[in-house]
């Protein structure tokens, strides 16, 4: 039975919100061939917009009984665009989409039901942020609960996925399952047969879809946004990977998912030799612990340095990047993300502007240090790479020459690059050594302000600027009894905001909070010094 109360000589009113290549068009057509087949005046027109990734467009759909049109003695005049306040029908490919639906004002609470896929696209500014950027989901969940009738979400590009197909047809089966729409089962399955293009999977997908909507409970659930951390393993067949694994087992039970994630991160990165210096780096962090108490605070201390240390370790640096582009595993999902077939090819383009540094720090220590410093060589190098060019990767040329680089690694401890990291590490590690004896939370704050510095280039640069203010702000605040909690607001800070104001704000106010004489008194002669 049909969710939406039809009125004498009123339109049923859908909008459609998707991004490119999720199939929107064809889901739009798809419900006009449908209502036509079935006797309704129908009309969809599209309104593309930019959302920041590839281009959002709201699909509007108006249909009209046909009984309606002759009662009025007339051919309707049906809208063109949606209005705020009057849709019966809001369909978002993607979660915030959903989100975009309701900021403007296209759902209401009390007519509109909102279905919504709670996959997720990250937009540029989730993904540039210093820290973690990603939006919350369970805020639009929020909101949507407030702000529609009636409110649908489920992963419904995962239900494509196991089908074959695209987003599009789940999104069908979740209108048809809904009732929102008074046309039987048979008749949205009859609609994709007629387009003849990828039938079986799309009639899976819309069953999925169909299935998940027809029992979907009257409020979703939450999103669980937490990532689960591997589990230790029981075993491992090569014999240095089971000599780590039984290193990893003397570490606290707390630690040991996150010592484990390490190590697998920093083989994958460079080799088994690289997870013993990790290995045996946290070994000496762990005896710290002890002898500062840890096990009274769950080994913060040990959980800290098995996180950020590994981080730390694998720093990104243009042999790196070159492995990750060739990786086989990318080719696949990218080839996954379009819905590319078996016989069809597919080339990726990049934009790459490497720096001088970049190609430096790539080079034998020496030879990258004569490099950076020479004005004539360097400034021709310069001048050649760093405009920036487009590189098809799928390409023989493109491939063999990022391969070959990637390939560079078993010489990276050797490089420019690796010498400049591991001093940097060497001063991070040393100061949060030197603090702890002191001050157990702020040397865990120290640790965790690894987080500021991420990516490589120009991106690295900016995180490692705003490091260096917190480790000066670290020292000058050791031996304050609110240490800890000042620089972890100051990390904070520095994680809000690409250009680094919130920060610049804290620390001014720092500044500013500690010169202040007390009352009656002469101010303190021990203000922190911290450069703003």
């Amino acid at each position: 039975m049909s969710e939406v109360t039809l009125h004498s000589g009123t339109p049923i009113k859908i909008a459609i919100l998707a991004m490119g290549g999720q199939g929107g068009g064809v889901l739009a057509d798809w419900i006009v061939e449908m209502a036509e087949a079935g006797g309704w005046w129908a009309q969809t027109t599209s309104v593309p917009g930019v959302a920041q990734r590839t281009g959002a467009t709201i699909y509007y759909v108006e249909l009209l009984p046909e009984a309606a049109a002759h009662a009025a003695g007339r051919a309707p005049v049906l809208a063109m665009m949606p209005t705020p306040g009057d849709v019966d029908v809001v369909v978002a490919a993607e979660l915030m989409e959903a989100g975009r639906a309701m900021q403007r004002g296209l759902v209401s609470p009390d007519r509109t039901t909102l279905i919504a896929s709670t996959h997720r696209s990250y937009a540029v500014a989730e993904k540039a942020a210093p820290g973690n950027g990603i939006a919350d989901p369970n805020k639009v969940l929020d909101a949507g609960r407030e702000a529609a009738k009636r409110l649908l979400c489920f992963d419904l590009q995962q239900m494509a996925e196991r089908a074959g197909s695209v987003i599009s047809a789940s999104l069908f089966g979740a209108i048809a399952g809904a009732g929102v729409l008074p046309f039987a089962r048979d008749a949205f399955e009859a609609t994709i047969r007629h387009g003849g293009v990828g039938v079986e999977a799309s009639l899976k997908a819309f069953a999925l879809g169909f299935d998940a909507a027809a029992g979907a409970p009257a409020a979703p659930a939450p999103i669980d946004t937490s990532r689960p951390l591997p589990d230790v393993p029981a075993s491992a067949g090569h014999p240095r990977v089971q000599a780590l694994l039984d290193t990893v087992k003397q570490f606290p039970q707390a630690a040991q998912p996150l010592v484990v994630a390490g190590v697998r991160r920093l083989i994958d990165y460079q080799d088994v030799a690289y997870a013993e210096d990790y290995l045996r780096t946290l070994q000496g962090f762990r005896t710290l612990d002890a002898q500062a108490g840890g096990d009274a605070r769950d080994w913060a201390l040990t959980q800290a340095a098995a996180r950020y240390v590994a981080v730390a370790m694998s720093y990104d640096d243009v042999i790196r990047v070159a492995d990750l582009k060739t990786r086989g595993s990318r080719f696949e999902r990218v080839r996954s993300e379009v819905g590319a077939k078996s016989d069809q090819l597919v080339y990726t383009t990049e934009f790459m502007q490497p720096r001088l540094e970049e190609i430096c720090g790539t080079l034998p220590l020496r030879l990258g240090r004569w490099l950076e410093n020479s004005k004539t060589l360097g400034g021709f190098i310069r001048r050649r790479v760093e405009h920036g060019r487009r590189v098809k990767t799928g390409t023989l040329t493109w491939f063999v020459g990022l391969y070959c680089l990637a390939g560079l690694r078993r010489f990276r401890r050797g490089t420019l690059r690796h010498a400049i990291e591991t001093a940097h590490i060497d001063d991070w590690l040393a100061r949060t050594t030197r603090i702890v004896a002191t001050d157990y939370a702020l040397a865990v704050e120290v640790l965790a302000c690894r987080r500021l510095i991420k990516g490589y280039s120009g991106t690295h640069d900016r995180g490692d600027r705003r490091f260096a203010r917190l480790m000066q702000a670290a020292d000058e605040l050791a031996g304050q009894p609110d240490a800890a909690a000042t620089l972890k607001s100051l990390r904070e800070a520095a994680l809000a905001d690409e250009e680094g104001k919130a920060l610049d704000a804290q620390l001014a106010q720092l500044l500013s909070a500690r010169a202040a004489p007390p009352a009656g008194g002469r101010a303190r002669i021990d203000t922190p010094r911290v450069a703003a």
